[in-house]
């Protein structure tokens, strides 16, 4: 059974920065292609950015791209995301996501989900 832990959420100011780790067990790692949603108060989950297993490709929502980078250490078995310029509407619980048979934008591209980690950027 895969485990996903995300950690890294907080409160910040706008324009500031925080990173978001999280960390898989109980399937190898290495071959998964990784993701983070957010989900604002009132809204609908929406995609922020995957990585595939490799680490070679990298996807973001509009959003955030130019912002927002996300990693992976394959000897930590954890994948990062580094939120730098954060504004009030980054404000949401952010999800880990994982998949061993595809990447993509969609939940359904993904079928491993964390517990999620608030993040929330005061104006």
């Amino acid at each position: 059974q895969v485990q996903l832990v995300e950690s890294g959420g907080g409160l910040v100011q706008a324009g500031g920065s925080l990173r978001l780790s999280c960390t898989a067990s109980g399937r190898t790692f290495s071959t998964a292609n990784m993701g983070w949603f957010r989900q604002a108060p009132g809204k609908e989950r929406e995609f922020v950015a995957a990585i595939t297993w490799s680490g070679y490709n990298a996807y973001y929502a509009d959003s955030v791209k130019g912002r927002f980078t996300i990693s992976r250490d394959n000897a930590k078995n954890t994948v990062y995301l580094q939120m730098n310029s954060l504004k009030p509407e980054d404000t949401a619980a952010y999800y880990c996501v994982a998949s061993w048979l595809r990447v993509g934008v969609r939940e359904a591209d993904f079928d491993s989900w964390g517990q999620g980690t608030q993040v929330t950027v005061s104006s």
